[in-house]
Protein backbone atom coordinates (compact mmCIF):
# COMPACT_ATOMS: atom_id res chain seq x y z
CA UNK A 1 0.00 0.00 0.00
CA UNK A 2 0.62 3.59 -0.68
CA UNK A 3 2.36 5.98 1.89
CA UNK A 4 0.82 8.84 1.74
CA UNK A 5 3.07 10.76 3.81
CA UNK A 6 6.00 9.86 1.10
CA UNK A 7 3.61 11.14 -1.82
CA UNK A 8 3.35 14.41 -0.30
CA UNK A 9 6.74 14.31 0.77
CA UNK A 10 6.19 15.67 4.45
CA UNK A 11 7.01 13.42 7.86
CA UNK A 12 4.17 11.96 9.87
CA UNK A 13 4.46 14.90 12.48
CA UNK A 14 3.44 17.84 9.57
CA UNK A 15 0.82 20.52 10.47
CA UNK A 16 -2.41 21.24 7.74
CA UNK A 17 -0.52 24.21 6.42
CA UNK A 18 2.88 22.10 5.67
CA UNK A 19 0.79 19.71 4.11
CA UNK A 20 -1.44 22.02 1.67
CA UNK A 21 2.13 23.13 1.08
CA UNK A 22 3.42 19.84 -0.33
CA UNK A 23 0.22 19.55 -2.12
CA UNK A 24 0.30 22.33 -3.94
CA UNK A 25 3.90 21.79 -5.00
CA UNK A 26 3.06 18.65 -6.20
CA UNK A 27 0.23 19.22 -8.21
CA UNK A 28 1.69 21.79 -10.34
CA UNK A 29 4.36 19.12 -10.83
CA UNK A 30 2.03 16.15 -11.57
CA UNK A 31 -1.31 17.38 -13.35
CA UNK A 32 -1.76 15.51 -16.28
CA UNK A 33 -2.14 19.10 -18.37
CA UNK A 34 1.21 19.99 -17.40
CA UNK A 35 2.86 16.37 -17.11
CA UNK A 36 2.69 14.14 -20.14
CA UNK A 37 4.74 11.29 -18.77
CA UNK A 38 2.61 8.32 -18.56
CA UNK A 39 2.54 7.67 -15.09
CA UNK A 40 1.34 11.63 -14.06
CA UNK A 41 -2.07 10.58 -13.94
CA UNK A 42 -1.79 7.84 -11.40
CA UNK A 43 0.63 10.06 -8.97
CA UNK A 44 -1.69 12.89 -9.44
CA UNK A 45 -4.52 10.97 -8.30
CA UNK A 46 -2.52 9.46 -5.50
CA UNK A 47 -1.77 12.80 -4.36
CA UNK A 48 -5.33 14.11 -4.01
CA UNK A 49 -5.49 10.74 -2.08
CA UNK A 50 -3.51 11.54 0.31
CA UNK A 51 -4.56 14.92 0.74
CA UNK A 52 -7.84 14.44 1.62
CA UNK A 53 -6.59 11.97 3.67
CA UNK A 54 -4.70 13.64 6.05
CA UNK A 55 -6.59 16.95 5.90
CA UNK A 56 -9.03 15.03 7.45
CA UNK A 57 -8.54 14.74 11.20
CA UNK A 58 -10.44 11.69 11.82
CA UNK A 59 -9.45 9.87 8.76
CA UNK A 60 -5.75 10.71 9.46
CA UNK A 61 -5.85 9.15 12.99
CA UNK A 62 -7.37 6.22 11.16
CA UNK A 63 -4.78 5.86 8.28
CA UNK A 64 -1.91 6.40 11.12
CA UNK A 65 -3.12 3.30 13.15
CA UNK A 66 -4.34 0.81 10.29
CA UNK A 67 -3.17 2.23 7.26
CA UNK A 68 -5.65 2.58 3.79
CA UNK A 69 -7.11 -0.67 4.63
CA UNK A 70 -7.93 0.74 7.68
CA UNK A 71 -9.96 3.62 5.87
CA UNK A 72 -12.20 0.89 3.82
CA UNK A 73 -13.04 -0.70 6.57
CA UNK A 74 -14.25 1.89 8.96
CA UNK A 75 -16.40 2.84 5.67
CA UNK A 76 -14.60 5.94 4.68
CA UNK A 77 -14.38 6.94 0.79
CA UNK A 78 -10.98 6.33 -0.41
CA UNK A 79 -11.28 6.55 -4.20
CA UNK A 80 -10.32 10.27 -3.65
CA UNK A 81 -10.84 13.47 -5.06
CA UNK A 82 -10.12 12.75 -8.45
CA UNK A 83 -11.43 9.69 -9.30
CA UNK A 84 -14.06 10.97 -11.50
CA UNK A 85 -11.37 13.05 -13.32
CA UNK A 86 -9.68 16.23 -13.21
CA UNK A 87 -10.40 20.28 -13.75
CA UNK A 88 -8.27 22.23 -14.98
CA UNK A 89 -5.53 23.47 -12.91
CA UNK A 90 -7.22 26.60 -11.63
CA UNK A 91 -10.20 24.94 -11.04
CA UNK A 92 -8.48 22.37 -8.82
CA UNK A 93 -6.65 25.34 -6.66
CA UNK A 94 -9.90 27.06 -6.44
CA UNK A 95 -11.92 24.44 -5.16
CA UNK A 96 -8.97 23.12 -2.90
CA UNK A 97 -7.97 26.49 -1.67
CA UNK A 98 -9.90 29.23 -3.10
CA UNK A 99 -7.13 30.16 -5.47
CA UNK A 100 -3.52 30.17 -6.55
CA UNK A 101 -3.89 28.56 -10.03
CA UNK A 102 -1.73 29.22 -12.58
CA UNK A 103 -3.10 32.11 -14.36
CA UNK A 104 -4.91 35.37 -14.13
CA UNK A 105 -7.41 34.09 -16.53
CA UNK A 106 -11.42 33.39 -15.28
CA UNK A 107 -12.36 30.09 -14.61
CA UNK A 108 -14.72 28.52 -17.06
CA UNK A 109 -18.33 29.05 -15.70
CA UNK A 110 -19.10 25.62 -17.72
CA UNK A 111 -16.46 23.52 -16.41
CA UNK A 112 -17.52 20.75 -13.98
CA UNK A 113 -18.58 21.98 -10.13
CA UNK A 114 -18.70 19.33 -7.59
CA UNK A 115 -21.65 18.70 -5.75
CA UNK A 116 -21.18 19.51 -1.66
CA UNK A 117 -20.63 16.81 0.89
CA UNK A 118 -23.57 16.61 3.23
CA UNK A 119 -23.43 15.90 6.98
CA UNK A 120 -25.55 13.73 9.26
CA UNK A 121 -25.15 12.94 12.96
CA UNK A 122 -26.36 10.07 14.30
CA UNK A 123 -26.70 8.89 17.66
CA UNK A 124 -26.57 5.16 18.74
CA UNK A 125 -25.91 3.57 22.30
CA UNK A 126 -22.99 2.43 24.07
CA UNK A 127 -23.31 -1.20 22.96
CA UNK A 128 -24.27 -0.43 19.20
CA UNK A 129 -20.59 1.46 19.12
CA UNK A 130 -19.04 -1.84 20.58
CA UNK A 131 -20.94 -4.39 18.26
CA UNK A 132 -21.97 -2.19 15.01
CA UNK A 133 -25.02 -1.48 13.93
CA UNK A 134 -27.09 -0.95 10.59
CA UNK A 135 -29.35 2.19 11.10
CA UNK A 136 -32.05 3.16 8.80
CA UNK A 137 -31.70 7.04 8.05
CA UNK A 138 -33.67 9.92 5.36
CA UNK A 139 -31.39 12.29 3.85
CA UNK A 140 -32.63 15.07 1.40
CA UNK A 141 -30.12 16.00 -1.08
CA UNK A 142 -30.14 17.45 -4.52
CA UNK A 143 -30.04 15.23 -7.48
CA UNK A 144 -30.38 16.58 -11.58
CA UNK A 145 -33.22 17.16 -12.72
CA UNK A 146 -34.85 14.36 -14.74
CA UNK A 147 -37.36 17.15 -16.33
CA UNK A 148 -34.34 18.70 -17.87
CA UNK A 149 -31.22 16.38 -17.25
CA UNK A 150 -29.57 19.24 -15.50
CA UNK A 151 -29.38 21.67 -18.19
CA UNK A 152 -32.36 24.15 -15.98
CA UNK A 153 -33.89 24.82 -19.57
CA UNK A 154 -37.39 23.88 -20.57
CA UNK A 155 -37.55 20.59 -23.06
CA UNK A 156 -37.06 21.52 -26.50
CA UNK A 157 -34.94 24.53 -25.29
CA UNK A 158 -31.56 25.43 -24.77
CA UNK A 159 -29.62 27.95 -22.17
CA UNK A 160 -28.13 30.74 -24.19
CA UNK A 161 -24.87 32.23 -24.35
CA UNK A 162 -25.41 35.48 -21.70
CA UNK A 163 -25.86 38.38 -23.29
CA UNK A 164 -24.35 40.75 -20.65
CA UNK A 165 -21.00 39.12 -19.59
CA UNK A 166 -20.58 36.88 -23.10
CA UNK A 167 -20.53 33.65 -21.50
CA UNK A 168 -17.37 34.55 -19.22
CA UNK A 169 -19.61 34.41 -15.87
CA UNK A 170 -17.63 37.69 -14.71
CA UNK A 171 -18.32 41.21 -15.66
CA UNK A 172 -15.60 44.05 -15.01
CA UNK A 173 -16.46 47.28 -13.53
CA UNK A 174 -14.17 50.42 -13.41
CA UNK A 175 -14.49 53.11 -11.33
CA UNK A 176 -13.14 56.52 -11.53
CA UNK A 177 -10.55 58.08 -7.98
CA UNK A 178 -8.81 60.74 -7.52
CA UNK A 179 -6.08 58.43 -7.99
CA UNK A 180 -6.98 56.76 -11.18
CA UNK A 181 -9.20 54.27 -12.42
CA UNK A 182 -10.10 51.31 -10.47
CA UNK A 183 -10.89 48.30 -12.21
CA UNK A 184 -12.80 45.16 -10.44
CA UNK A 185 -13.98 42.28 -11.69
CA UNK A 186 -16.81 40.63 -10.71
CA UNK A 187 -19.70 37.56 -10.99
CA UNK A 188 -22.46 38.41 -13.53
CA UNK A 189 -25.51 39.26 -12.02
CA UNK A 190 -27.52 38.37 -14.64
CA UNK A 191 -26.87 34.79 -14.89
CA UNK A 192 -25.23 34.15 -11.72
CA UNK A 193 -21.29 33.34 -13.29
CA UNK A 194 -22.77 30.52 -15.24
CA UNK A 195 -22.39 32.50 -18.65
CA UNK A 196 -25.25 31.15 -19.86
CA UNK A 197 -29.12 32.21 -19.11
CA UNK A 198 -32.31 29.62 -19.70
CA UNK A 199 -34.84 31.94 -21.81
CA UNK A 200 -37.05 28.92 -20.95
CA UNK A 201 -36.57 28.17 -17.64
CA UNK A 202 -37.50 24.32 -16.70
CA UNK A 203 -40.65 24.29 -14.45
CA UNK A 204 -39.58 21.42 -12.34
CA UNK A 205 -36.67 22.77 -10.97
CA UNK A 206 -37.57 26.21 -11.70
CA UNK A 207 -34.13 26.59 -13.89
CA UNK A 208 -31.35 25.15 -11.63
CA UNK A 209 -31.22 21.73 -13.07
CA UNK A 210 -31.24 20.04 -9.47
CA UNK A 211 -34.05 18.97 -7.44
CA UNK A 212 -34.09 18.34 -3.84
CA UNK A 213 -34.78 14.52 -3.59
CA UNK A 214 -35.37 12.69 0.17
CA UNK A 215 -33.62 9.09 0.53
CA UNK A 216 -34.14 6.45 3.02
CA UNK A 217 -30.29 5.02 3.72
CA UNK A 218 -28.98 2.24 5.29
CA UNK A 219 -25.92 3.29 7.18
CA UNK A 220 -23.51 0.37 7.86
CA UNK A 221 -21.58 1.16 11.92
CA UNK A 222 -18.99 -0.85 12.16
CA UNK A 223 -17.73 -2.35 15.36
CA UNK A 224 -15.49 -0.20 17.31
CA UNK A 225 -16.42 3.34 16.57
CA UNK A 226 -16.57 5.85 19.06
CA UNK A 227 -17.97 9.54 19.81
CA UNK A 228 -16.94 11.49 16.92
CA UNK A 229 -15.74 9.13 14.60
CA UNK A 230 -16.93 9.53 10.53
CA UNK A 231 -18.64 7.45 8.37
CA UNK A 232 -17.91 8.70 4.74
CA UNK A 233 -20.99 7.33 1.96
CA UNK A 234 -19.69 8.30 -1.73
CA UNK A 235 -22.45 9.62 -3.76
CA UNK A 236 -24.68 10.41 -1.08
CA UNK A 237 -23.91 14.32 -1.09
CA UNK A 238 -25.70 16.99 -3.73
CA UNK A 239 -24.98 16.22 -7.21
CA UNK A 240 -22.76 18.26 -9.02
CA UNK A 241 -23.30 20.97 -12.02
CA UNK A 242 -22.31 20.19 -15.33
CA UNK A 243 -21.03 16.82 -14.96
CA UNK A 244 -19.32 17.77 -11.79
CA UNK A 245 -18.67 14.75 -9.06
CA UNK A 246 -21.31 14.25 -6.40
CA UNK A 247 -20.35 15.12 -2.98
CA UNK A 248 -20.02 12.65 -0.11
CA UNK A 249 -22.06 11.79 2.85
CA UNK A 250 -20.55 12.47 5.68
CA UNK A 251 -22.06 10.43 9.02
CA UNK A 252 -20.67 11.57 12.32
CA UNK A 253 -21.20 9.09 15.13
CA UNK A 254 -22.43 10.40 18.76
CA UNK A 255 -21.98 7.73 21.30
CA UNK A 256 -24.32 7.76 24.58
CA UNK A 257 -22.80 7.34 27.97
CA UNK A 258 -23.57 4.61 29.69
CA UNK A 259 -25.04 3.32 33.35
CA UNK A 260 -21.92 1.77 34.34
CA UNK A 261 -19.37 1.35 31.98
CA UNK A 262 -16.55 3.74 31.16
CA UNK A 263 -14.42 3.73 27.26
CA UNK A 264 -10.92 4.26 27.24
CA UNK A 265 -9.84 3.56 23.76
CA UNK A 266 -10.68 -0.11 23.50
CA UNK A 267 -10.13 -0.85 26.79
CA UNK A 268 -14.00 -0.51 28.69
CA UNK A 269 -13.74 0.49 32.65
CA UNK A 270 -16.47 -0.41 35.23
CA UNK A 271 -16.64 -0.99 39.11
CA UNK A 272 -16.37 -4.38 41.46
CA UNK A 273 -17.54 -3.77 45.00
CA UNK A 274 -16.29 -6.75 47.23
CA UNK A 275 -16.19 -7.24 51.55
CA UNK A 276 -13.31 -7.31 53.51
CA UNK A 277 -13.49 -11.43 53.17
CA UNK A 278 -13.44 -11.41 50.07
CA UNK A 279 -10.26 -9.09 50.07
CA UNK A 280 -8.80 -11.12 52.39
CA UNK A 281 -9.52 -14.75 51.17
CA UNK A 282 -9.95 -14.15 47.71
CA UNK A 283 -13.03 -15.12 45.62
CA UNK A 284 -15.16 -15.84 42.37
CA UNK A 285 -17.52 -13.33 41.51
CA UNK A 286 -20.11 -12.18 38.48
CA UNK A 287 -19.51 -9.21 36.65
CA UNK A 288 -21.31 -7.70 33.94
CA UNK A 289 -19.93 -7.14 30.29
CA UNK A 290 -20.76 -6.01 27.07
CA UNK A 291 -20.92 -9.93 26.28
CA UNK A 292 -23.13 -10.63 29.46
CA UNK A 293 -22.12 -11.63 32.51
CA UNK A 294 -19.04 -13.31 33.42
CA UNK A 295 -16.98 -14.54 36.09
CA UNK A 296 -14.04 -12.35 37.77
CA UNK A 297 -11.48 -14.06 39.88
CA UNK A 298 -10.52 -11.71 43.05
CA UNK A 299 -6.88 -12.97 44.16
CA UNK A 300 -6.57 -12.94 48.33
CA UNK A 301 -5.05 -10.03 49.64
CA UNK A 302 -6.27 -7.97 46.85
CA UNK A 303 -6.10 -3.82 47.95
CA UNK A 304 -8.88 -1.07 47.35
CA UNK A 305 -8.58 0.40 43.55
CA UNK A 306 -6.63 -2.31 42.53
CA UNK A 307 -7.32 -2.71 38.49
CA UNK A 308 -8.25 -6.93 37.84
CA UNK A 309 -9.09 -7.41 33.93
CA UNK A 310 -11.22 -9.88 31.29
CA UNK A 311 -8.68 -9.74 28.53
CA UNK A 312 -10.89 -9.81 25.16
CA UNK A 313 -14.04 -8.35 26.51
CA UNK A 314 -13.39 -4.98 25.54
CA UNK A 315 -14.39 -2.86 22.15
CA UNK A 316 -13.03 -4.44 19.02
CA UNK A 317 -10.82 -2.60 16.99
CA UNK A 318 -12.25 -0.12 14.39
CA UNK A 319 -11.19 -1.92 10.80
CA UNK A 320 -10.18 -5.48 12.85
CA UNK A 321 -13.16 -6.58 14.90
CA UNK A 322 -11.30 -10.17 15.64
CA UNK A 323 -8.80 -8.15 17.91
CA UNK A 324 -10.51 -6.76 20.96
CA UNK A 325 -9.62 -4.67 24.16
CA UNK A 326 -9.90 -5.70 27.24
CA UNK A 327 -12.28 -5.15 30.52
CA UNK A 328 -11.05 -3.66 33.38
CA UNK A 329 -12.75 -3.87 36.86
CA UNK A 330 -11.27 -1.37 39.40
CA UNK A 331 -12.28 -3.13 43.07
CA UNK A 332 -13.98 -1.17 45.74
CA UNK A 333 -14.20 -2.55 49.43
CA UNK A 334 -17.50 -2.14 50.90
CA UNK A 335 -17.70 -1.63 54.52
CA UNK A 336 -20.37 -3.18 56.04
CA UNK A 337 -22.84 -0.93 57.82
CA UNK A 338 -25.08 -3.33 59.52
CA UNK A 339 -23.32 -6.46 60.97
CA UNK A 340 -24.60 -8.60 64.13
CA UNK A 341 -23.31 -8.73 67.70
CA UNK A 342 -21.17 -11.82 66.78
CA UNK A 343 -19.84 -9.78 63.24
CA UNK A 344 -18.90 -7.32 65.94
CA UNK A 345 -16.94 -9.50 68.53
CA UNK A 346 -14.81 -10.92 65.14
CA UNK A 347 -14.28 -7.65 64.03
CA UNK A 348 -12.62 -6.79 67.50
CA UNK A 349 -10.78 -10.06 67.91
CA UNK A 350 -9.10 -9.46 64.34
CA UNK A 351 -8.38 -6.01 65.52
CA UNK A 352 -6.32 -6.91 68.26
CA UNK A 353 -4.74 -9.88 66.25
CA UNK A 354 -3.35 -7.38 63.88
CA UNK A 355 -3.15 -4.62 65.93
CA UNK A 356 -0.82 -6.70 67.72
CA UNK A 357 -2.79 -5.16 70.67
CA UNK A 358 -6.06 -4.67 72.68
CA UNK A 359 -8.02 -1.91 71.94
CA UNK A 360 -8.31 0.99 74.34
CA UNK A 361 -10.28 1.57 77.03
CA UNK A 362 -12.55 4.13 74.41
CA UNK A 363 -12.55 1.65 71.74
CA UNK A 364 -13.60 -1.08 74.58
CA UNK A 365 -16.51 1.47 75.59
CA UNK A 366 -17.56 2.01 72.15
CA UNK A 367 -17.60 -1.71 71.24
CA UNK A 368 -19.66 -2.22 74.69
CA UNK A 369 -22.22 -0.01 73.82
CA UNK A 370 -22.44 -1.04 70.34
CA UNK A 371 -23.27 -4.30 71.18
CA UNK A 372 -25.07 -3.85 73.78
CA UNK A 373 -27.32 -1.79 71.21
Amino acid sequence: MSDFYEILGVDKNATKDEIKSAFRKQARKWHPDVNKAPEAEAKFKELGKAYETLMDDNKRATYDRYGEDGLKDAGFNTSGPFDGGFGDLNDIFESFFGGFGFSERATNPNSPQNGADLRLNIQIDFEEAVFGVKKEVKISHLETCDECNGTGAEAGSKPETCSTCGGTGRVQQVTQTPLGSFRQITTCPKCNGTGKVNVKPCKKCSGDGRLEVERTLTINIPAGVDNGSRIGLAGEGNCGKNGGRTGDLIVVIYVKEHKTFKREGFDIYSTVGISFPQAVLGDTVEVDTVDGKKELIIPAGVEHDKILQIKGAGVPFLGSPSKRGNHNFVVKLKTPQNISQEEKQLYQKLYEHNCNKKPSSKFIDKMKNVLHN
